[in-house]
């Protein structure tokens, strides 16, 4: 697998393991729908937040929250809509976004809530 898929999967799960010390329960990992992948759906205290997961090896090129288009928004704002309707949920729906950089041996974890809105 190539470097940056390993950095990845990495980084979702320690964004999961982050959510579940902070009292997220799990709900989806990697749900698809059409062309949009949502790499986390948690919930918390009657919120479903919906979580992309950006890790990087280094900042140099900017915060890995950068890398979050507008293309990719629009996609997960339908994804979601189909999974809230799909499974008749009746709850209020939060975008998040998990940026992880690497620190050394470590990584530097930030969650974002509210990163974004839908329409």
């Amino acid at each position: 697998m190539a470097q940056h898929n390993e950095l990845g999967k990495k980084g979702e799960q320690l964004a999961v393991d982050f959510l579940m010390k902070n009292n997220y329960d799990i709900v989806e990992r990697n749900y698809r729908f059409d062309k949009a992948e949502v790499d986390i759906i948690a919930q918390k205290e009657g919120v479903l937040a919906i979580i992309e997961v950006k890790t990087r090896s280094t900042s140099d090129f900017g915060d890995p929250q950068d890398f979050v288009k507008p293309k990719q928004i629009q996609r997960l704002v339908k994804a979601v809509d189909e999974y809230v309707t799909v499974n008749d949920l009746d709850v209020e729906v939060r975008f998040d976004i998990i940026a992880i950089v690497k620190e050394g041996k470590g990584f530097n974890i930030e969650h974002l809530k509210n990163a974004f809105y839908h329409f």
